[in-house]
């Protein structure tokens, strides 16, 4: 039997893969056999601290910081063709920076403005193979996100832009779907995790009565780039245990 999960010999492109949700994703994709590459902020792999997260055995690396145009423009391909572009990339600036000019612009830049250029870039690679995105949002994106307007405001522009992508690229047999997690203990988190009394508050909002894992969003999105989604198009799966129930 054939299985529509294995990903021998594809190759797969990470953004924000370095830590995190998207690493978990990464390895996710390598342990099904495909050959996986990320793109991160640091200048090496080996300037990333495993206790924070970061696994990258395994994996190629790239530094491009999405948060410029231009070095997303420049960046090198990391294959001749792509199977899947996963965009995980993300920020988040707290203390109410975000309504400040400085950190609605850097937050909008990385959550957004970069999922649009990274998968224009890519489109060409991934038309040839008839390949899919995954767009990583938040369950942010659907409704207010106290303190955190940019933040909100971006991941809600994610899961539009995957509708609309989903139906422009649908032509050229790139399947563009996404995913939205909920409470997930990542560095953007810690402002909670790292807090008993709030991450006490905030699983008790959760049905399932946990927090999500990074291989929880892994699982995700391997089905949507999988052939067992071959059928779902522009489609933003919420991966929250309920929370938005």
């Amino acid at each position: 039997m054939t299985d529509d999960t294995d990903f021998t010999g594809k190759h797969v492109l990470v953004v924000g893969g370095s830590s995190g949700i998207g690493n978990g994703v990464a390895h996710a994709f390598r342990r099904r056999g495909a050959i996986v590459h990320v793109w991160g902020t640091r200048a090496s792999a080996a300037d990333y601290d495993p206790a924070d997260g970061s696994d990258l055995s395994g994996l190629g690396y790239t530094c491009v910081d999405v948060g410029h145009p231009d070095a997303i423009a420049t960046a090198p391909c990391p294959f001749p063709t792509l199977d899947a572009l996963i965009l995980c990339q993300g920020t988040v600036v707290y203390k109410r920076g975000e309504f400040a000019r400085e950190g609605w612009d850097k937050v909008m830049a990385v959550n957004l403005d970069s999922v649009m250029h990274c998968a224009m870039k890519f489109r060409p690679q991934l038309a040839e193979r008839k390949g899919s995105i995954v767009i990583v949002s938040s369950v942010s994106g659907f409704k207010a996100n106290i303190g955190n307007p940019a933040y909100a405001a971006s991941k809600a522009g994610a899961v539009s832009l995957t509708k609309t992508l989903g139906q422009a690229f649908a032509a050229d047999g790139i399947r563009v779907n996404g995913l939205a997690p909920g409470l997930v203990d990542t560095k953007l988190t810690k402002v909670t995790t790292a807090n008993p009394d709030r991450l006490a508050g905030a699983v008790a909002r959760i049905p399932q009565g946990r927090m999500g894992t990074p291989e929880d969003m892994a699982g995700a999105a391997i089905f949507l780039a999988s052939p067992l989604a071959s059928y779902v198009t522009g489609h933003t799966l919420v991966v929250d245990g309920g929370l938005t129930l």
